[in-house]
């Protein structure tokens, strides 16, 4: 796992620079910021903790800046006046909330049909240790975000400037990266209009795409009809302790079913992380079932996490050629419900399950001889547990 991810609890320091700039009152946890009542013509008021419906921003005009884009061409917010902005503070190497920030930025502009031609996407490099042209540019080729918009970045004392001038905190501590996932609206004359916050929601992006895009077409010229509009009514995570059935990659096809009754080793992973390597670090999981299924430990298997990517055919077929390499279940979470369900706060992240309950939780990749020896020391811990309550309960009282 790539060391510099994000980091989820923010200075509360910080968070009031931020909350006083913009005029909010934010906890310091912004990934589980509170979304408020939305009053939609067409339905009840909204309340729904997978997404930020936003708030109103200063409306004041945006401060320009002069950075690279990710092909190393200048660009300044100057250049896109007429047209309405999205920009977004992206860590060039996150792989925890960021590309669920970057992800459904492109699904509003999806939701807006030919009208999507009015409005341009903007990131700004988020992280003072990877700044180089390189780095936002590996970004955008592992999101399929080429031609759909501008990742800009520079020297980090410029990018610091950048920061300072939005209020957003950006911060390296100890090598991780502290940032805060703030997405604002600018208009087309260049004025700050609405601000949100991205929530380490998988299951929200679609429905935080929608939010965004209704924003958008308030602020734009004419009468914007929004393409496929999605419900914002909450839907409930698949926790461990319920039945989840996910259709699997390969020859295979068909239906896995997660159950409560069946302890697992569930590993959620982005295919688009780490490609090159990825079809090794899954033969290291198709390792362990081997060995597994000799010591009757959780059956492994492998969710691929749809909503941090944008799938294509050609990723279908590599998809399906890695599963049937493997001998391990590799299934797709379309929905972010069961990732969200097993309180999954990057990729890849593991998750070892007994009972509905979540035994073990781990942050980043394991090779096979790391992942054994967690797995065999949890599951002896949890068999002596089991033990223990047992004898209990048959022990009378006196």
């Amino acid at each position: 796992m790539n060391p510099l991810r994000l980091k989820w609890l923010l200075p509360v320091l910080a968070t009031a620079t931020v909350a006083g700039a913009y005029g909010l009152a934010e906890r310091s946890d912004h990934a589980a910021r509170p979304s408020s009542p939305l009053q939609r013509s067409e339905t009840a008021p909204v309340v729904n903790p997978d997404i930020d419906l936003g708030s109103a921003a200063l409306d004041v005009p945006a401060p320009d800046f002069y950075l690279r884009d990710q092909n190393g061409r200048w660009r300044s917010l100057g250049q896109l006046r007429g047209k309405v902005v999205l920009l977004a503070f992206v860590d060039s190497q996150c792989t925890s909330i960021c590309p669920l920030t970057s992800e459904s930025m492109v699904r509003a502009l999806r939701l807006l049909g030919p009208a999507a031609s009015r409005v341009q996407l903007l990131g700004i490099n988020a992280n003072p240790l990877a700044t180089h042209i390189a780095d936002v540019a590996s970004y955008t080729r592992a999101h399929h975000m080429q031609g759909r918009w501008w990742f800009l970045t520079g020297p980090e004392p410029v990018l610091a400037r950048v920061w300072r001038t939005y209020h957003v905190y950006v911060a390296a501590v100890h090598g991780d990266i502290d940032h805060q996932p703030i997405i604002l609206m600018i208009d087309a004359s260049g004025r700050e209009r609405e601000i949100y916050f991205t929530q380490m929601r998988y299951g929200g992006v679609g429905q935080q795409a929608e939010v965004l895009a209704e924003g958008i077409a308030r602020i734009l010229p004419g009468h914007v009809v929004l393409r496929q509009p999605v419900s914002l009514k909450y839907v409930a995570p698949l926790r461990p302790d319920a039945i989840a059935r996910l259709p699997a990659f390969g020859r295979a096809g068909g239906q896995v079913v997660i159950a409560p009754a069946q302890p697992h080793l569930v590993l959620f992973f982005a295919s688009w992380l780490n490609r090159a390597r990825l079809p090794v670090m899954l033969a290291e999981l198709d390792r362990y079932s081997i060995l597994g299924r000799r010591g009757s430990w959780p059956e492994p298997v492998a969710v691929d996490e749809l909503p941090t990517e944008a799938p294509t055919a050609a990723w279908r077929r590599r998809m399906a050629h890695l599963a049937d390499q493997l001998h391990i279940p590799v299934v797709a979470d379309s929905r972010g419900r069961l990732a969200d369900g097993y309180g999954a706060q990057d990729l890849p992240w593991f998750a070892l399950t007994a009972s509905g309950r979540i035994l073990w939780q781990h942050d980043g990749w394991l090779s096979f001889a790391q992942l054994t020896s967690q797995v065999r020391a949890t599951w002896q811990v949890s068999a002596a547990r089991q033990r223990t309550t047992s004898l209990r309960a048959g022990t009378p009282r006196r």
